[in-house]
């Protein structure tokens, strides 16, 4: 008998559930088709310490292991950063963890990590991992707070200055993966697209608010959408009719008015535009501009002099602003060095995790 079968063999089977022998093993749900299909059932992904040679085949094969994230570019950042044991460094955007382990076993002994995340759901499964590899309340922190309060979380732990931060911005792939979370179009769920659930408003309620031109404007400045005005109009007149308050229903509106009123268009590229559509909605409801503002104005007071900055960006907003912070900063003698070309993930890096193929890298020191 398969350990998938639920039906015992002919002749063996008890009377009664209650006369069957209780062994403690609880079989997993069954599902359709070969594979799992939905997130929830990704098993093997979702426990990747008891299925590991699972989700090495996952890894081999260029993909992301559902409900985890891969670290991106982290023999770059460790060459910018060089840590060295006894140091203080911040990880101002925790997510799975994986570079935090990596700068844990470069600042110990003696050093410690403060890890920020403002994710509530995320957030306590990533510290609970790092606990269980073995890093103590002594070398790792963990803070709840979006890494524009980074001053605020130094001064509540007696720090004046960190010797390195890292930032890696934009979404995590537990976030895009999770269909609860509403950050993925791939699936239907709740319009949602909050890094913080808690925090009022969800994508929906953005939605229903905003005026076509402040729509506009959101979808040029937050993805340098070419359709701007057109979706911006068509999505406000259509949500009269009705709101939008599922992904999948969104994207086919998007998709219809781009056939709409571009019939000859190539069908192939309608994913890269609701794309577009779903990356100005969530930076919109999370403010990320404004935080990354916030957190560039704020970032050379809390290096210590000699600290060392990497940040990771994803789209051309995000490295505009880095870029200029740190070119300011060392005209203004703020920083005395920063990287005139961006630094991109290898080669074999890209083939290996494509969502690496965005990523660019900012350094700046502090003077």
């Amino acid at each position: 008998m398969s350990d998938l079968d639920p039906t015992p063999p002919a002749g063996n089977a008890p009377d009664s559930p209650a006369q069957r022998p209780s062994s403690g093993h609880r079989r997993r749900p069954r599902y359709p088709g070969k594979n799992p299909r939905r997130f929830e059932e990704k098993y093997k992904e979702l426990n990747p310490a008891r299925y590991s040679a699972d989700v090495a085949k996952v890894l081999a094969a260029g993909k992301t292991p559902a409900g985890s994230h891969r670290p991106i570019m982290v023999s770059e950042i460790l060459a910018v950063l060089a840590l060295q044991p006894g140091e203080h460094a911040v990880d101002c955007t925790l997510g799975f963890g994986g570079h935090a382990q990596e700068l844990l076993a470069r600042l110990t002994p003696g050093g410690r990590l403060i890890g920020l995340d403002v994710d509530p759901i995320e957030q306590p499964k990533t510290t609970a991992r790092l606990r269980a590899a073995g890093w103590g309340e002594d070398v790792f922190t963990a803070v709840r707070s979006n890494f524009a309060g980074l001053p605020k979380v130094l001064g509540a732990l007696g720090l004046d200055g960190v010797h390195a931060v890292l930032a890696d911005l934009g979404v995590s792939s537990m976030q895009l993966d999770d269909p609860a979370r509403g950050f993925t179009f791939k699936a239907d769920c709740p319009l949602d697209l909050r890094m913080n659930p808690s925090r009022a408003p969800s994508a929906a309620d953005w939605l229903a608010r905003i005026s076509t031109t402040d729509l506009a404007v959101a979808l040029k400045e937050n993805s340098d959408e070419p359709q701007a005005e057109l979706l911006a109009r068509e999505l406000t007149r259509r949500r009269e009719r009705m709101p939008f308050t599922r992904t999948l229903q969104l994207a086919a509106s998007i998709r219809t008015i781009l056939h709409e009123h571009h019939p000859r268009r190539d069908p192939s590229t309608d994913d890269d535009c609701v794309r577009r559509v779903f990356q100005a909605l969530r930076i919109a409801v999370n403010d990320e501009f404004g935080v990354l503002d916030l957190f560039l104005r704020h970032l050379p007071s809390c290096l210590k002099p000699g600290g060392r900055a990497a940040i990771l960006t994803f789209h051309s907003g995000e490295d505009r602003r880095v870029k200029q912070a740190f070119r300011e900063g060392v005209r203004a003698g703020t920083y005395s060095a920063t990287n005139e070309e961006i630094i991109r993930a290898s080669a074999e890096e890209r083939r290996a995790n494509p969502r690496s193929a965005s990523a660019k890298l900012r350094w700046a020191v502090r003077a």
